[in-house]
């Protein structure tokens, strides 16, 4: 269970880094990188980050790139947190892949709700 203050913080380095990935962003048109959480460890040493990532289908490369310079985010992220932060968290970032699981659930409960409705039915009599 985390604390009131780990809590805080991630909280914090959540918007933080929301709004260092909407200014990255701008210039890649038609890519969009959302926070979606931060867990940080009862230390505080080290943040988990975890991106959902617009389209998709380039989520395992701009992650991946994410992650290359993850000392250059953490350095943006201590210049505009270093007031309320003594020691800045190490940033591990990850892919949330929460909504393409969704959709893909909604994907099968569409399927599985069409073919009730065939199963369902009774064929009709001849004449």
């Amino acid at each position: 269970m985390e604390t009131t203050r780990q809590n805080k913080i991630a909280r914090l380095i959540q918007k933080e880094l929301s709004e260092i990935f909407m200014l990255q962003t701008k210039v890649m048109k038609g890519v969009l990188v959302t926070v979606s959480v931060c867990r940080i460890s009862p230390d505080m040493s080290i943040c988990r980050v975890y991106l959902s990532v617009f389209p998709s289908a380039k989520a395992e490369e701009i992650i991946k790139n994410i992650n290359e310079n993850a000392k250059a985010i953490r350095f943006e992220l201590g210049k505009r947190v270093r007031y309320q932060l003594r020691i800045i968290p190490e940033l591990k970032f990850f892919l949330d892949d929460s909504l393409d699981y969704i959709e893909n659930i909604d994907h099968l409960l569409n399927n599985v709700e069409g073919d009730s409705r065939t199963i369902g039915q009774q064929p009709e009599a001849e004449d």
